[in-house]
């Protein structure tokens, strides 16, 4: 684990020390099935069973680069997968923070949950667990400062734009590109797209 996020910082992919720092502490291997632990320090995405996976180390370092998660920040993250993610933006956020985590597959959510929960962030209520299409968004616990997607849609839900507070940041990707959304003052967007990358699907039934 320790050469991958050292790779992951030397090429410019980790860069702000509280992410740094949960890379360092969560540990990948601990999100990923059984037959394919040994691969888990592989800078490469893996299976996670129902067509989905765990990202590639390297897209979710850039991603939460790009959402700039801090202490006390209230992160809504659609697509938990295996809780990799989850546990790193828990970790990020911290006791004072919140991390909801929606998840439609439900062995996947249970997975998640049962995976996050080595880290004692659900017991601690850190992070939130829930079931259901997350293209609604989470309108009783918005707003939030973040909201992040890890499977590629055709277009951005505009209530996730809704339930994004000013100064907010939304990082998702849309069909190969990843997008970086802020809102700004008045209720605008700033965008910005980073092509070259490969996704799963965003499944929303």
């Amino acid at each position: 684990m320790k050469h991958l996020v050292e790779e992951l910082i030397s090429s410019g992919y980790l860069k702000t020390p509280d992410i740094i720092a949960a890379f360092q502490k969560i540990d990948r291997k601990d999100f990923v099935p059984d037959e394919y632990k040994d691969r888990a320090y592989v800078d490469a995405p893996l299976p996670i069973g129902f067509g989905q996976t765990i990202s590639q180390s390297l897209t979710v370092a850039f991603m939460l680069e790009l959402l700039r998660p801090k202490e006390g920040d209230k992160i809504m993250e659609a697509g938990s997968g295996s809780g990799w993610q989850t546990a790193l933006l828990a970790r990020i956020v911290g006791e004072k923070g919140r991390v909801f985590a929606i998840e439609i597959i439900p062995e996947l959510e249970k997975m998640g949950r049962r995976n996050v929960s080595k880290y004692d962030f659900v017991k601690s209520g850190i992070v939130e667990f829930h079931c259901f299409n997350a293209i609604g968004g989470l309108p009783e616990k918005a707003p939030f400062d973040g909201i992040i997607a890890a499977a590629s849609a055709e277009e951005i839900p505009e209530e996730w734009k809704k339930q994004l507070k000013e100064g907010g940041r939304l990082v998702m990707p849309i069909k190969d590109k990843i997008f970086a959304i802020e809102k700004k003052k008045g209720g605008g967007f700033e965008t910005e797209s980073y092509p070259g990358f490969a996704f799963v699907p965003f499944v929303s039934k």
